[in-house]
C-alpha cells in the first residue's frame, strides 16, 4: 500500500469514526431524555452547537433546547453570540417558523389594497382582539400596501360567529374595517355563504404555530408576532423588498 492510499484509509476511518460518534451522542441523549423528561420524548432533531460539549435540541418543530452530552443538564433560554452580539436561539427560532409567503392560500383571505399595493403583507387576526384593534387603526397610517387579511378565530365561539359574519358580508374589507377601526356593527351573516376558509385558517394558523394575533407575515418569510406600530411595519416591509 502507497503512503497516500494509506493517508487516505486512515483518513475514511477518522471520518467514519467521528459518524459513528455523533449518532452515538444523539442516541444518549435523546434516551436520557426521554426517561428523564417524558415531555421531550419526542425530540426532532439534535445538532451540535458552536460550544464544544453543547447540543441543540429541537422539539415540536421549533421549540429550542440545550443539553450536554450526557443530557445532565437541560438549559432554557437563548444561546447569545456575545462578540457578534447575536440571539443565536432567535435566529434559529425566525429561520425555524419562516413562511413561504407564496404558498399562502391567498383564497381563504380578503384583500385590502391601498395606495399602488406594491407592498405585500399577510396579516392573520381574531375581530375579538384588543390588540388587532390597537394595530388595524395605526396600520391605516401605511399607503402603497397590498394586506391579505385571513380571518383566524381562535379566541371564542363570539370570534367565529364574527368572523363568519364579515366572510359573508358583501364588501369584506369594508365590514372589517368597520368592526375593527370605526367601532361599527358586525353586518349579519349572509344566508348562503361557504365558511370553510376559516377552518382552514385556524388548520393553517396551528400547523405555521400561530398562537397570537395579530401575527404579520412578510415577503421574505419573516414574521411578527403582536401588535407593532406603522414605523415598524414600514421598516420590515423595506427590509422584505431586499
Amino acid at each position: 500500500m502507497t503512503m497516500k492510499l494509506f493517508i487516505q484509509s486512515v483518513l475514511a476511518l477518522a471520518i467514519a469514526a467521528t459518524g459513528v460518534s455523533a449518532v452515538a451522542q444523539e442516541s444518549v441523549i435523546r434516551e436520557n431524555m426521554a426517561k428523564r423528561i417524558p415531555q421531550l420524548k419526542a425530540i426532532d432533531e439534535v445538532t451540535k452547537t458552536a460550544i464544544p460539549g453543547v447540543f441543540e435540541i429541537r422539539v415540536n418543530g421549533s421549540e429550542i433546547y440545550y443539553t450536554d452530552a450526557q443530557a445532565n443538564y437541560l438549559i432554557q433560554g437563548s444561546l447569545i453570540d456575545t462578540r457578534q452580539r447575536r440571539n443565536l436561539t432567535e435566529e434559529r427560532v425566525d429561520k425555524l417558523t419562516a413562511v413561504k409567503f407564496e404558498s399562502l392560500p391567498l383564497k381563504d383571505a380578503f384583500t385590502i389594497v391601498r395606495g399602488n399595493g406594491q407592498r405585500k403583507l399577510a396579516v392573520f387576526e381574531d375581530p375579538n382582539c384588543g390588540y388587532c384593534k390597537r394595530f388595524e387603526r395605526d396600520l391605516q397610517k401605511v399607503d402603497n400596501v397590498t394586506i391579505h387579511m385571513f380571518l383566524y378565530p381562535i379566541l371564542g365561539a363570539e370570534s367565529t360567529e364574527k368572523s363568519k359574519a364579515i366572510w359573508c358580508a358583501k364588501d369584506r374589507a369594508a365590514a372589517w374595517q368597520d368592526w375593527m377601526v370605526r367601532d361599527q356593527q358586525v353586518p349579519p351573516a349572509a344566508a348562503m355563504c361557504d365558511t370553510s376558509a376559516l377552518a382552514r385558517n385556524v388548520e393553517l394558523g396551528r400547523t405555521y404555530k400561530i398562537t397570537g394575533t395579530p401575527t404579520l407575515i412578510f415577503t421574505n418569510g419573516s414574521r411578527v408576532p403582536g401588535a407593532i406600530d406603522a414605523k415598524q411595519v414600514e421598516k420590515l416591509l423595506t427590509e422584505s423588498k431586499g
